[in-house]
């Protein structure tokens, strides 16, 4: 299904032999918005220039002369981390970040290292909220925060394109409405 489709599905679990819902958290049909990878590369870029002056400034300005034979190597090897970073994760997030709303529930998995899958229900759904920040609308891109009545916090759906962000608000926005109920 084509990113730019209605964004909610309704395909479900598939039963397992007994007839049952399998139990097993399933993968979210849709991957984030394509310039999410130049929005992280950026984003990343913007950190490691920062990160670069420190380092360069500590080097230069603060550790002594007798030291920066030591300094040294450990500057070059936190430069090359993040060139690295800025190599690798962008493409990385883009393959693990996925997304679905179905009529029940909103699924996502993130994370690049650490891996996260949530599943909130619809009818555990308190807010919906989108965010943009100045990058982002460079980008055309905007996060979803679905907040429910989750110890775990809101789920995040970060990097959909706008118009899709936009449509998954509205149809949250519908489908929750018709559940009765406090979403406690």
């Amino acid at each position: 299904m084509s990113e730019l489709a209605s964004p909610v599905t309704t395909a479900e679990a598939s039963p397992a032999p007994d007839g049952v819902a399998d139990p097993r958290l399933r993968e979210p049909a849709h991957h984030v918005a394509p310039e999410a990878i130049r929005y992280w590369a950026v984003k990343s870029l913007i950190g490691a220039v920062v990160q670069w002056l420190v380092v360069t400034g500590v080097y230069v300005f603060v550790i002594p002369d007798d030291w920066k034979i030591w300094a040294g190597p450990i500057a070059v090897t936190l430069v090359a981390i993040s060139v690295v970073e800025l190599a690798v994760v962008p493409q990385w997030r883009y393959r693990v970040h996925r997304w679905e709303v179905t009529d029940t529930a909103v699924y996502t998995r993130s994370g690049w290292l650490n891996r996260e899958q949530r599943i909130a229900p619809l009818s555990r759904v308190q807010t919906v909220d989108s965010t943009r920040g100045p990058l982002m609308r460079a980008f055309h891109l905007a996060s979803i925060t679905v907040t429910t009545a989750s110890a775990a916090g809101p789920i995040t759906i970060d990097c959909l394109n706008f118009d899709v962000a936009r449509r998954v608000v509205a149809d949250l926005t519908e489908i929750t409405s018709r559940t009765e109920g406090d979403a406690t």
